[in-house]
């Protein structure tokens, strides 16, 4: 079962993906919510497993909310899902955490099939947001390529997440056991400053490490 917590300040949005979650088989909706500021406390008791965030809420904003999340509770996962699609929120939102980027009008197949992804480690993004992302981070790469000090094995493993491998992927690809994809990670995060496997792909295209 895969918890999920709604965040949306349109009400027919919001009520139509709570009906759609709370009837799929494999889902289960722990609350809808149409602001942080409501979410946040129930989020503090539930742990949903996976999150999805308008950005233009009432109060805090979408992207403030994903940063707050991931940063008190890293093991959530956050995906927005939003009719922006400007470089500037795209890049603001997964620099804050968020492990997905979905536009509204995606089908409910496809979103569905997003959450099981993101609850699995993956990092699911339309394909047209998907191609700014790569082409924002080409933009914005730094010339010189960092120092991280990764092992050949972590590289590989860095290399798979900005594939938007999840962590049953890797561990496929790569013939090792998913406890062994995380405890690589775990060092990945810990050379590379960040808390968060989108900031890692972020810094891993902004700084060429890959």
């Amino acid at each position: 079962m895969i918890f999920v917590a709604i965040v949306e300040d349109d009400v027919d949005t919001r009520q139509t993906l709570q009906q759609l979650i709370s009837t799929t088989p494999g889902f289960s909706c722990l609350g809808a919510f149409e602001s942080c500021e409501a979410a946040l406390p129930h989020v503090q008791t539930e742990k949903p497993d996976v999150i999805l965030m308008d950005i233009g809420l009432p109060g805090m904003s979408g992207i403030d909310g994903v940063r707050q999340i991931t940063m008190l509770y890293p093991d959530i996962h956050v995906i927005m899902l939003t009719v922006y699609q400007d470089d500037d929120k795209i890049f603001q939102s997964i620099c804050a955490g968020a492990c997905g980027y979905l536009l509204k009008r995606t089908p409910k197949d496809i979103l569905l099939n997003a959450i099981r992804e993101a609850h699995e480690g993956g990092a699911p993004m339309n394909a047209s947001i998907a191609r700014r992302v790569l082409q924002l981070f080409r933009k914005t790469a730094a010339p010189i390529p960092s120092d991280s000090s990764l092992t050949q094995r972590e590289m590989e493993i860095l290399q798979a997440l900005v594939d938007g491998g999840s962590y049953k992927m890797i561990a496929d690809r790569l013939f090792i056991s998913i406890e062994t994809v995380r405890n690589h990670i775990k060092h990945i995060y810990e050379k590379l400053h960040v808390h968060s496997k989108s900031e890692a792909v972020a810094k891993a295209l902004k700084e060429r490490i890959v």
